[in-house]
Formats: structure tokens, sequence, C-alpha cells
């Protein structure tokens, strides 16, 4: 009786928090644990990855850390595009309107393919002179290393903007499981190939350059097979991804464009903070890398309802439930909170084993141990005020709100308050980790007072 009695009030539980008239908590939990899964292989094998490449030494992991600061803020831009087509999709779901769900799912293909293609060309063309303003005081094995990188990486841009948009489309339309399967092909097939060419045959930073292409072209192609041939209920063909429906773009690109320019700048000021940790030296670096991809580990569950409740208030506001929308953001956060403390009690005794497993220098481990700490503590109020709910204001079409906040505290808090705590005081990446935990803190506390009011679901957008 006890077990059925338990199951009962937790079910009670979940009707109360995480049901509404627009969807009930197994639609929620059918939406999250393809995501919380995807979401711990692409960090799991992220941090795998980054394992491998630091067999190759210091300078190795030194510079595709330094480079992928400048992916990401690149990747950021068609991938906010993507998010957009994500909260189109997903609010055109909810009001029932099948023929827009598939020419929003199409236009986001196109968008966020071509806008890949400008980027990865212009930044091969410029590499050159951008890894010199940004990087030029990195060591020359460092350097050398970066410049292959980086005109590798580019070239692999196309590859994920197309399973990134397609993902992004599935995701709208509440098919995690298939956006799953596609992140998966590519991300495994990524890690199998950097074991073959970086562990066993040892190409360095090369090897992982050629892995990343072939993976995520090889994950494009899947994308689009699945798109055409085994989604039935979006009804796609090739010819529909080169029309151009003008009223579709302008929609996808109100949520994308400001999310795109917030995550330039949000990105650009994680550049800027990483240019001066290069002046801080090659160890530094290294801590800073090795602690990122840790702390990754323990946002895992926290990213994935980050991402879950693009969906599941863009459905809710598609349908005209903004009572639900409120009550689901409530508990998203909560939830957030929840397993970012939980996950910090399970990992933290855990760092020994865990850090062993990028071989850091013996002088580096206490230092990612100490910003480890700080950020685990941090996190578990600040980080969904700061991160879960943005992406439920942006699922709502508040997107001018979000972004401009995003992008003036992270310059007036993380930038400058981390170089002032970093560089000016001397604190070096403590002082730049307790500075971004000060900007979590200043951004949740004004996006909490923008959900309190009413603004935020105010915007037409479909």
């Amino acid at each position: 009786m006890k077990p059925i009695f338990a199951r009962l009030q937790n079910n009670v539980f979940l009707e109360k928090h995480l049901s509404g008239e627009s969807m009930d908590y197994r639609q929620i939990f059918a939406l999250f644990l393809p995501i919380l899964i995807d979401q711990a292989f692409i960090i799991g094998l992220n941090l795998v990855n980054t394992a491998m490449i630091s067999s190759s030494g210091v300078a190795a992991v030194s510079a595709v850390n330094i480079v992928d600061s400048l992916n990401i803020f690149l990747i950021s831009v068609f991938v906010a595009v993507a998010t957009g087509g994500t909260v189109v999709v997903a609010q055109y779901k909810g009001s029932r309107n099948d023929r827009n769900v598939s020419r929003a799912s199409a236009a986001t293909v196109t968008s966020v393919s071509l806008l890949a293609v400008g980027i990865a060309l212009l930044l091969i063309g410029f590499h050159n002179p951008i890894l010199k303003l940004l990087f030029g005081a990195a060591s020359a094995d460092v350097f050398d290393n970066a410049r292959v990188y980086l005109i590798g990486s580019s070239i692999s841009y196309t590859g994920l903007a197309v399973v990134q948009a397609v993902c992004s489309a599935l995701r709208g339309i509440g098919k995690t499981r298939a956006s799953l399967t596609l992140s998966l092909i590519m991300n495994l097939l990524y890690v199998l190939l950097n074991i073959l060419l970086i562990t066993l045959l040892d190409m360095g930073v090369f090897g992982m350059t050629l892995a990343i292409n072939i993976a995520r072209f090889a994950g494009a192609i899947c994308a689009l097979y699945y798109l055409f041939k085994m989604e039935a209920s979006l009804h796609l063909q090739l010819r529909d991804l080169f029309h151009f429906p003008l009223e579709m773009l302008r929609k996808i690109m109100f949520i994308g464009i400001p999310f795109a320019a917030e995550q330039l700048f949000f990105n650009g000021g994680k550049l800027l903070t990483q240019v001066f940790i290069v002046s801080l030296g090659t160890y530094a670096i290294a801590t800073n890398a090795i602690g990122g991809s840790l702390a990754g580990v323990f946002q895992i569950p926290a990213s994935a309802l980050s991402l879950t409740i693009v969906t599941v208030v863009g459905q809710c506001i598609g349908s005209g439930s903004v009572g639900d929308a409120r009550k689901f953001i409530k508990s998203f956060l909560w939830l957030g909170s929840g397993s970012l403390a939980i996950i910090s009690l399970i990992l933290l005794p855990l760092f020994r084993p865990l850090v062993s497993i990028f071989a850091p220098p013996t002088e580096i481990v206490g230092d990612i141990f100490l910003v480890l700490l700080v950020s685990s503590i941090a996190q578990i109020p600040l980080w969904p005020i700061s991160f879960i709910l943005p992406s439920a204001l942006r699922a709502a079409g508040d997107s001018r709100f979000t972004s401009i906040t995003s992008m003036l505290t992270m310059w007036l808090f993380r930038v400058i308050l981390g170089y002032i705590l970093g560089i000016v005081l001397g604190l070096g990446i403590l002082g730049v980790w307790l500075a971004m935990c000060s900007e979590w803190g200043v951004r949740g506390a004004l996006f909490l007072w923008r959900f309190r009011g009413k603004k935020w679901y105010a915007h037409k957008l479909i």
C-alpha cells in the first residue's frame, strides 16, 4: 500500500505544479527527458574531448579553449536564430496551425544555414588578423594550434547549423526524442573519431579538426534525411527550403535578431574576458578551460530545463494559456535550483577523480577547485533566474527586454568588474569568476522584476 500511496502523492504534487489546461506533467517529462539526455551527452562528450586533447599538452588544450571561445561567440548567432524558430514553431503548434508549423520549420532551416555559411566565409577569410588581434599575447605554439583549429572548425559551421536548425524545429513541435537521436549521432561520431585521430593516431589539434568536420556534416545529412523522409507531420520537401516566406522570416527574426545581438554582446564579453585571461598565462587559460568544463557538468539538468521551457511556454502562449505559462515558469525555477543543489552535493566530493580526467599540472588543481566551489554555491539561487527565466520570457515573445538586460549586465559586471577584480586587484581567475557570479545575480533580479509584471506576455507574435 505504501508505494501506491507514495505514487499517488507524487502524482498529486506533479498535477499541482506541472499540469495545466495546455499540457500536463507527462507531456512535460516527455519533452524534458530526451533534452536532459542530450545535454548530458553533449557536455559529457565535450568533457571527454577536452580530456583527450589535454593529452597533447597544455598548449593544445589552451589553443582549443581560446578558439572555442570565439566559436561560441559566432555559433551563438545562428543558434539564436534557430531559437527564434523554436519559439515560432511552438506557438503555431500551440494554436494548432499545422500549415504554418511546416512553413516556420522550413524557414528556420533555410535562414540558419545561410547565416552559418556567411559567418564561416568571413571567419576563414580574416582568420589571421582576428587571431592576432585577440590572442597575440599567447605563446607561439598555442597560436599555431589555434590557427589550425579555427579554420577547421569554421568549415564545420554549416553542418552544425543544419543540425541545430532541424533540432530546433523538432523541439518546437515537441519531437525531442528525434532531436536527441540526431544530436547523439553527431556527437558520438565526434568522440569516436577523436579517439581514433587524437588518442590512437596522435594527430593532436588537426585530428580534432578533422573529426569535428566529419561528425557535423554527417549529422547534417542525417538531419535532412529525417526532416524530409521520416517526419511525416511536417510534410516538407527539399524545394521548401528554397522558398523565402518573408512574413514567416520576420516572425523568426523578431525573436532571433535581439537574441543574436544579445549572444554577440554576451559572448563578446566572454571573449574579451578570455583575452585578459590569456594575459595571465597558459596555466590561467587551462584553469579557466577545465573549470568551465566541470561547471558545465554541474549545470546539465538546469540547462535541459532552460531548453525545455522554450517549447512549454511557447505552446502555452500559442494556446492563450498565460496562467499555465506563469505556473510552469515558477515550477521550472524551483526545479532548476533543486537540481543544481543536488548535483553539487554529489559531484563536489568527487572533484579529485573528475579533475584527474584532464591530467592538469599539479600547480593549478587547487585553483580549479576554488573557482568550481564558488560557482557551485552561487549558481543554486542565481543560475535559474539568470538563464531559465529569460528563456521563458523569450518564448513568450519578450525578446527585446531580455536581450538588452543581458547585454548591459554582461558588460557592466562580468567584463568591467571581472577586469577590476581579476587584473587590477590581482585576484586572477578567482576574480573573473566572482564577477561572473555577480552578473548572474543582477541579471536574474531584473528578470524576476519583469516576470512579476504583465508586459512579458503582451507581445503578439503569431
